[in-house]
């Protein structure tokens, strides 16, 4: 999970790299490298059983796709419409989400250092952003479609855990990726990307959406989805960190701070787990 959210966090970097193409743009673009890739796996792993593996995933692969297909999408949407740092604080309630709807929908009993790594990891985040709170560039529109990718996110995470003992749900990236791709076909139009844009949107969906979202769920088999969804978190510190060493843009003071917070945070978690063996 600490490399998903490695390969997650570098969508930044890459982007600062791009001569001209929109956010509607560049979530086609990375769907459609993202297709490409699961559709190898698939080969590679099922052979000719590719497409019933597909079909074999039947309702909860229709419902982890469509999950898939909100967070690809309404992220990139969220962004044209509110600041990055009210974005990623709205994305802050995944875990706490994860939890409860894992303790509806599971059963699953939340350990009190799970709930501390929850708020500690929460209050990281808002300490990372708080100066940019309150720019008033960001809108209510926007921050609504940003909550939609934690409440997917929560949902695909409990879903996961609940059918992958009995189908295998990798084929719902592609169809999280199909839609996605989609959806955001007719607003594509007219196409400013460069040649350049195209390679590196597409080489980004295989590599920062297709690989990290396949290893996700296999990860997902050993670990809660609540430790799952805290995990992810490191994304945000990660994000920063890429950015700096690839672009050039220092982080602000409260940016290490609040990322300190949060590493430290998901560190106590793990180390006052139980051991499994």
């Amino acid at each position: 999970m600490v490399g998903c959210a490695l390969l997650w966090s570098t969508a930044g970097v890459v982007t600062r790299h791009l001569d001209s193409a929109g956010g509607f743009e560049l979530t086609f673009w990375r769907s459609l490298g993202c297709i490409a890739f699961v559709l190898v796996w698939l080969l590679a792993v099922r052979g000719r059983g590719w497409l019933a593996s597909i079909t074999a995933s039947g309702r909860a692969g229709l419902v982890s796709g469509a999950m898939w297909s909100v967070m690809f999408t309404c992220f990139m949407i969220a962004l044209t419409l509110t600041t990055v740092a009210k974005t990623l604080v709205v994305m802050a309630i995944a875990p706490l989400l994860t939890a409860l709807l894992a303790r509806l929908v599971l059963g699953e009993r939340i350990a009190p250092r799970t709930w501390a790594a929850i708020a500690g990891a929460g209050a990281g985040i808002v300490w990372m952003v708080f100066d940019e709170l309150g720019n008033q560039d960001g809108r209510l529109t926007g921050m609504l479609i940003a909550a939609c990718v934690p409440l997917a996110s929560a949902i695909n995470l409990v879903t996961l855990k609940r059918s992958q003992t009995r189908v295998d749900l990798i084929p719902a990236v592609l169809i999280g990726a199909l839609i996605s791709a989609v959806v955001m076909l007719p607003f594509m139009f007219p196409m400013q990307a460069t040649g350049r844009d195209i390679l590196l949107l597409t080489t980004l969906g295989a590599y920062q959406l297709g690989l990290p979202c396949v290893v996700m769920i296999i990860a997902a088999r050993h670990l809660s989805p609540q430790e799952v969804s805290l995990l992810t978190l490191l994304e945000v510190v990660f994000g920063p960190l890429w950015a700096w060493l690839g672009a050039g843009e220092r982080p602000a003071d409260a940016t290490l701070w609040g990322g300190g917070l949060i590493l430290a945070a998901l560190v106590a978690n793990e180390a006052l787990a139980p051991r499994r063996s």
